[in-house]
């Protein structure tokens, strides 16, 4: 009989962006003379003991105790972190919808901000394990409940033992209280999650490093909102590229290779290209690099990419032709919507298309060369597998055909092996 799967969540700096305590610090002591003192105390606490050089019980009364906040100030840290969800849990919202039973939330935060925000993600209150505040009668304050084993050193493993929790118990978190719980033999698998903060000391203590919730998804195969993690996505920068246009790309996710050369041992594995201008890309390279989906040229690109071939190979190709110097961001812009949504408007060399992304549905896009029947071809296909479509858009040029089709409906992968057989396919590939 399989195992239930369990997934214990941390919340600050895991479920949310941001240390919840830092940024009620900031809220309760906005008017205090000598805040910025106090803020950085708090930090400090905070981070020495995610990195298991104070124990918990220790910062976290600590902390509290620098805080002079009340209840009003808990509504304005509620409102401030249902902004702050870390992007890659947002998107992924419907994950925690159909797994209600088997996520919970492990906190050494408080109940009292942790439990407004990870509700509207469908989590179960009686999955919420936090601390929780004294208050005096006015809404001060002024303590926290000792009793909660979360509040002590080893909390998470103190509570886990009580629970003494049946199944497969998987950890994501980014401090050394998550660590603790692998370390206990408690769960199968320790998750160090670095969308937002990357301690090295955890890192080196993962099971697994996971950039993004997505990551984590994939690895065990469970259903997700984008179907490729972006940190899986290799873009290789090359040449003298500012570094306004890298941190775009940075930002959205994608795995950042910044060199002075298009290296041999990135050929076959790079899914993207931003070359500065001046720098070339022989035809040899374009042919091998058989995962290459676009480039971005801060500059013109005649006679330095061969276009032809790029249309050939299903490359879409984003230039500058008038070395506009908006185009240090306008560029790896189209990049990233190309990536995310499929749109190659500005292209220089795929036929024009805009698209928005449709929520609930799949975009699959198919590019072929541009024969008869091939759109039969793709919606043959479709019904076969009883595929209901909800959105396709088709543009072509005398080279290619560029085809999206958004569905609703669940899919196996035979579906794709059966689109990338169509004959005159150049490349397929699933977007989200």
């Amino acid at each position: 009989m399989n195992q239930k799967n369990i997934y214990i969540i941390d919340f600050d700096s895991t479920f949310t962006q941001v240390e919840a305590l830092d940024e009620l610090a900031r809220i309760s002591l906005k008017k205090h003379p000598e805040k910025e003192a106090i803020f950085k105390k708090i930090e400090d606490y905070t981070n020495l003991a995610m990195e298991g050089k104070l124990s918990f019980g220790e910062s976290l009364a600590q902390r509290v105790k620098l805080l002079e906040a009340t209840e009003d100030h808990l509504k304005q840290l509620i409102t401030r972190l249902k902004k702050k969800v870390s992007a890659s849990f947002s998107r992924n919202a419907d994950f925690f919808k159909k797994h209600a039973d088997e996520v919970l939330i492990v906190s050494g935060g408080f109940k009292e901000f942790i439990t407004p925000v990870v509700s509207q993600y469908h989590i179960k209150k009686e999955n919420i394990y936090a601390n929780t505040f004294v208050t005096t009668g006015d809404g001060k304050i002024i303590d926290y409940d000792h009793s909660n084993p979360l509040s002590e050193e080893g909390g998470k493993v103190k509570l886990m033992q009580q629970l003494n929790l049946e199944g497969n118990l998987y950890g994501i978190g980014d401090g050394y209280s998550d660590f603790q719980l692998r370390e206990s033999g408690l769960i199968k698998k320790f998750y160090a999650f670095t969308e937002n903060i990357s301690r090295e000391s955890i890192v080196k203590k993962a099971d697994h490093v996971t950039p993004s919730f997505d990551e984590f998804l994939y690895v065990n195969n469970l259903p997700r909102a984008i179907s490729y993690p972006k940190n899986r996505i290799l873009c290789l920068v090359i040449g003298e590229v500012n570094p306004e246009s890298i941190a775009l790309l940075k930002k959205d996710g994608f795995s950042i290779r910044h060199k002075t050369s298009f290296e041999e041992k990135y050929v076959a594995d790079v899914h993207m290209l931003l070359l500065a201008d001046g720098e070339k890309l022989t035809l040899d390279q374009l042919t091998r690099a058989v995962k290459l989906k676009t480039i971005g040229y801060l500059g013109q690109s005649k006679n330095k990419i061969d276009l032809n071939a790029c249309t050939k190979q299903g490359v879409v190709v984003f230039d500058d032709l008038k070395s506009n110097p908006r185009n240090l961001t306008f560029i790896p812009k189209r990049m990233i919507d190309f990536m995310n949504t499929g749109t190659t408007h500005l292209s220089n060399n795929f036929p024009n298309l805009q698209l928005p992304r449709i929520e609930k549905s799949h975009r699959l896009i198919h590019i072929h060369q541009n024969v008869p029947g091939i759109m039969a071809k793709i919606n043959t296909v479709f019904a076969k597998h009883d595929i209901n479509i909800v959105g396709q858009f088709l543009m072509t040029n005398p080279e290619i055909g560029y085809a999206i089709t958004d569905i609703n409906s669940e899919y196996d992968k035979q579906l794709f092996k059966s689109l990338k057989k169509i004959e005159h396919t150049i490349k397929f590939r699933v977007l989200y």
